[in-house]
């Protein structure tokens, strides 16, 4: 039988030794003891691989916990493949629900932003003419009030 030591999984699966302790403590993972030192078994191994696959695929700890509990290799693990064949549906099922909810979002997102800007282009657009009518307006003004003399001019 082989085993292994905290940090020849944790280097093997890329993760922290902190991480093992924490599946250990939440009851995912039983190494055996040996004083201060962990020995894990090939089954911790492969709990440990499937809690990681697990997470990567959006299980949840307890589902993780729900699948090695399943495990029975004198069985061909029958009832954890068949298990792990449900979650698999149940996951996809709720991946595909939250990309057609992304596609709504995407698509009010999209009418949203489409609004926006018709009703700034609209909005820039009454401003432009409300600045000519001013400039025309001063214009007006000015050809309409008497002009100033100077004083220089006035007496030549």
């Amino acid at each position: 039988m082989t085993t292994y030591s905290i940090s020849d999984l944790a280097r093997e699966l890329d993760i922290t030794t902190r991480a093992i302790r924490f599946y250990e403590e939440q009851g995912l993972l039983s190494p055996e003891r040996h004083g201060q030192d962990r020995i894990y078994s090939d089954k911790d191994r492969v709990a440990l691989k499937l809690i990681l696959r697990g997470k990567r695929i959006g299980f949840s700890l307890a589902e993780c916990k729900a699948l090695i509990e399943l495990y029975d290799p004198a069985s061909g693990n029958q009832k954890q493949l068949q298990t792990m064949l449900e979650k698999l549906s149940e996951q996809r099922a709720k991946l595909e629900q939250q990309m057609l909810d992304i596609r709504q979002m995407r698509l009010e997102l999209e009418t949203a932003e489409e609004r926006c800007r018709i009703a700034l282009t609209q909005s820039m657009g009454r401003q432009k003419v409300k600045t000519k009518i001013s400039k025309s307006g001063a214009k007006f003004a000015a050809k309409r009030a008497p002009r100033a003399t100077s004083p220089s001019r006035s007496n030549k």
